[in-house]
């Protein structure tokens, strides 16, 4: 009894001391940059490449001696080693390819987003459930260090009770790949939202045009309406000069300015002495920090289940806009008293 007792123990252990295997499928624009952090990560053995392109096979190939290359999915599958797959392909195979990889017991991790609607994000959040294996999407800005500076203002109210959020997110390119703007840019701003205020918006309108592509988007405007009162409107485009990404936050006592990439990112307003703040904000990169996450998590059995459903209402949000700009900015309803209970008992990211 003693010994298996011991044995036990010594499984655990090496359960939660040994390295993640992990395979990366999809070289194309983001691929290379989960690999390089999977790559630096030490707690991480780069089991597998794989993408369809050869000559991207051979570039990572070189940088990544000690990981086998291939154009199969199924190999990876098939290897009973490799513990979670990493997808960084186009959108609409999201759901296919991690349905796939969840029924084949690996934990997964998808750009963004989950999923082409909410009912295949519920397909896959549901399956991960049954497997006890995650499944989670790269959101990566709620792990940014000014997105999550924020986050504490608000928690500790700071900036007083909100009353409105306006974001502003454009760009110059379309990519029509994607279905629209709302789809391409729009869960940035949703999964920011969503992490900042802990709730689903009980309705929200779109308008928009397409200027370019007949169907397709490129300009929107969505507007959301709170159970807390709280309204939020955001703008998104890919018509723009140049990119942009500005959040403003109202509160009765403090209004912030959240201009991504500048070289203040947080401007602290004072609505009553009329002080500027800048406070000093951490310096690390969202991407190592998200993906450290994932690999705790497949090491301590924590089936991260917070992160599995905000990635499942920012896409139920992108829906929901897109179903109101097909019907020329009506309000649409989003009843999901489930996911709003859970984005609001969501346990705080782990400190850096």
């Amino acid at each position: 009894m003693l010994q298996s007792t011991v044995s036990l123990m010594l499984d655990d252990e090496t359960h939660a001391t040994r390295k993640v295997d992990v395979a990366v499928v999809g070289l194309g624009e983001w691929g290379p940059n989960l690999l390089r952090v999977l790559g630096d990560n030490l707690d991480v053995q780069v089991r597998w490449i794989c993408d369809l392109d050869s000559s991207r096979l051979a570039k990572c190939r070189h940088r990544h001696p000690v990981a086998r290359v291939t154009t199969r999915l199924d190999r990876i599958l098939d290897d009973p080693a490799v513990d979670a797959v990493v997808f960084a392909t186009p959108v609409e195979t999201h759901y296919k390819l991690a349905m796939r990889a969840l029924a084949a017991g690996k934990h997964v991790f998808v750009k963004s987003p989950l999923a082409t609607s909410a009912e295949l994000a519920d397909d896959l959040a549901t399956l991960a459930h049954e497997r006890r294996r995650i499944v989670i999407c790269g959101h990566t800005f709620p792990y940014s260090p000014p997105v999550r500076a924020l986050g504490r203002f608000i928690d500790t109210g700071t900036l007083g009770d909100i009353s409105f959020i306006s974001s502003r997110r454009v760009n110059l390119g379309l990519d029509h790949r994607v279905g629209s703007v709302i789809w391409d840019l729009g869960p940035d701003d949703f999964s920011i939202l969503l992490s900042w205020l802990r709730e689903m918006p009980t309705s929200l309108r779109a308008v928009g045009r397409d200027s370019v592509f007949r169907g397709i988007a490129d300009v929107a405007f969505v507007t959301m309406r709170f159970a807390s009162g709280i309204v939020v409107n955001v703008e998104l485009s890919w018509l723009a000069p140049t990119r942009l990404s500005r959040t403003v936050i109202v509160g009765s006592e403090r209004t912030v300015v959240y201009d991504a990439g500048g070289a203040e990112p947080v401007r602290v307003f004072d609505c009553r002495g009329g002080d500027t703040v800048s406070p000093n904000i951490e310096s690390y990169e969202p991407l190592e920090l998200q993906l450290g996450e994932f690999v705790r998590a497949i090491r301590a059995g924590d089936l991260m289940e917070h992160e599995t459903t905000l990635a499942r209402s920012v896409v139920e949000i992108a829906e929901a806009a897109d179903e109101s700009l097909r019907l020329g900015g009506a309000e649409v309803s989003l009843i999901g008293e489930e996911a709003r209970d859970q984005l609001t008992a969501r346990r705080g990211l782990a400190a850096v």
